[in-house]
């Protein structure tokens, strides 16, 4: 059986949707469906987690590399705490590299999905946001991300227009994305991890 690890934050854990409902675990079911025998996803993901507070974990967990899979989605609560983007780069930088590493270095087998606008939920324009901000800080934060991405040899997958596409498709709490929206991510992300797997 063939592994994954999916590393990230509110988004990777699927923060106010049943489990199955997760994107990654959506992924991992869809590729069975297709006959590669893959596992579900071990996630390391905590709703609220920063660049940094991922690479903490990481530190603290067990893994079992190298994986045959992985998918980076991080840097939302970076934007939302005020963080700089150079700030993010380099912390950025560091989760790639580790989660190639943990992929037994073969970058190729990395797929980093782009931060979604959170400026479009009711949870943001209820607490009197600037959305137009948080727009263009996201817009900011993914072309580095997207960059570094492609510069390492992995898949970038840009979720972003759907987020903003589709503001409508929410969990209960008016800001984290529904099961529904996750299966759009999840299309998204389809082929690329289609690409990496196909590299065995």
């Amino acid at each position: 059986m063939l592994r994954y690890l999916a590393l990230g934050d509110s988004y990777t854990i699927g923060e106010g949707v049943p489990v199955n409902g997760r994107w990654p675990v959506q992924l991992a079911a869809c590729l069975r469906d297709e006959g590669v025998p893959l596992g579900d996803p071990q996630i390391i993901a905590v709703t609220g987690w920063t660049t940094d507070e991922l690479s903490t974990a990481m530190d603290a967990a067990s893994f079992s590399p190298p994986y045959d899979l992985a998918s980076l989605l991080i840097g939302v609560n970076n934007q939302y705490r005020g963080r700089s983007a150079e700030n993010y780069r380099e912390e950025f930088i560091r989760l790639r590299d580790r989660a190639i590493a943990l992929a037994g270095m073969r970058p190729q087998r990395l797929v980093v999905l782009s931060i979604p606008d959170w400026g479009v939920t009711p949870f943001a324009h209820n607490s009197g946001r600037d959305v137009a901000r948080i727009a263009t800080e996201l817009d900011t934060y993914n072309a580095i991300a997207r960059d570094e991405t492609r510069r390492a040899g992995s898949h970038w997958v840009d979720i972003t227009p759907l987020s903003r596409q589709h503001p409508g498709r929410l969990a209960d709490d008016g800001l984290h994305p529904s099961a529904a929206q996750y299966t759009l991510w999840m299309q998204q992300a389809l082929p690329a991890a289609q690409a990496a797997l196909a590299s065995l």
